[in-house]
C-alpha cells in the first residue's frame, strides 16, 4: 500500500537531513529543542528497569535523553530508514547508550509490538505528518501498559500577539533563510515548518488535542508551554480501562 500524499512529503523532506540533523536543529530552534527534552524526560521519568518506547524517534535524540538520565531500556521506531541511519552509527559510537536501546523501522500507525508491552511511551514532532491523529494515539496508548507515561514534545504557537508575530516572522523568514544558508533540504524544511504548525494548530487547537488524548484512553493530560509558547510538551497516564 503507498503512503498517503502527507506521509509521502514527509519521507521525502526529511529523506536528505539525517546527516546534520541534531546540529541544524539545535541552531534552528535556538537551542531550546535540549530543554524541551529534558522537561519531556522529566515528565515521563521512567525507571532503570522500564522499557520504552520512542516513537519518532529520528536520530535517536529522545532515545538518548531517556537512557542517559533513566537508564531505562528504550526501543525507538521511525518510518524513515534514512533518520535511522543515523540513530544507528549514534548507538555503534556510544556502547553505553547502544547496550540499551534498539532502533526498528516501524509507522506509528501500526506498531509491530503487543498490547501493554511497554512501560512508557514518548513521541515528538509526529502528529503533524500524519492523516489521523486520534487513531494514531489510540495505536500508541495500545502498546503501554496501565498506568504508564506518554509524553510527547511539539512545536508551539505563541498566544501573545507581539510574540506571535516575532514567532510568525522566524518560522515564515528565518527559518527558510537560515536552511538555505545550509543546503536545499533544509531550506525546504525551513519553508515547511511554519505553514506546518500553525496549520496543525488551527486544525487542533491544544483543548482538541488533549480531548483526542483523553479518547484515546490517556488521562491526567498536562501541557506545558516552554520558550515563550514555541514548545509544547504534554504528558499523561495510560488508563486502564481503555481497549
Amino acid at each position: 500500500m503507498s503512503p498517503s500524499p502527507r506521509k509521502a512529503h514527509a519521507l521525502e523532506l526529511f529523506s536528505g537531513i539525517p546527516h546534520g540533523y541534531d546540529r541544524v536543529g539545535a541552531v534552528l530552534s535556538l537551542g531550546q529543542d535540549r530543554r524541551w527534552r529534558r522537561a519531556l524526560v522529566g515528565a515521563v521519568s521512567p525507571s532503570a528497569s522500564e522499557r520504552v518506547i520512542d516513537v519518532a524517534t529520528g536520530t535517536g535524540l529522545v532515545a538518548q535523553a531517556l537512557v542517559d538520565r533513566c537508564g531505562c531500556s528504550v526501543v525507538g521506531v521511525d518510518q524513515s530508514d534514512q533518520m535511522l541511519a543515523r540513530a544507528r552509527q549514534r548507538r555503534l559510537g556510544e556502547p553505553s547508550f547502544g547496550a540499551r536501546y534498539l532502533p526498528v523501522l516501524a509507522e506509528a500507525e501500526n506498531l509491530p509490538f503487543a498490547d501493554g508491552e511497554f512501560d512508557a511511551l514518548t513521541f515528538t514532532y509526529l502528529l503533524r505528518y500524519v492523516d489521523a491523529p486520534g487513531a494514531v494515539l489510540s495505536e500508541l496508548a495500545r502498546v503501554v501498559k496501565p498506568g504508564g507515561r506518554v509524553g510527547m514534545i511539539e512545536f508551539g504557537v505563541p498566544n501573545r500577539p507581539a510574540l506571535r508575530g516575532a514567532w510568525s516572522l522566524y518560522t515564515r523568514v528565518g527559518l527558510p533563510l537560515f536552511g538555505r544558508l545550509v543546503s536545499r533540504q533544509w531550506h525546504e524544511v525551513g519553508r515547511f515548518l511554519g505553514p506546518s504548525i500553525t496549520g496543525f494548530y488551527e486544525r487542533f487547537p491544544l483543548r482538541r488535542l488533549i480531548a483526542l488524548w483523553e479518547a484515546a484512553g490517556i488521562r491526567d493530560v498536562h501541557v506545558r508551554r516552554m520558550s515563550f509558547g514555541a514548545g509544547v510538551v504534554m504528558w499523561g497516564t495510560r488508563d486502564g480501562e481503555h481497549g
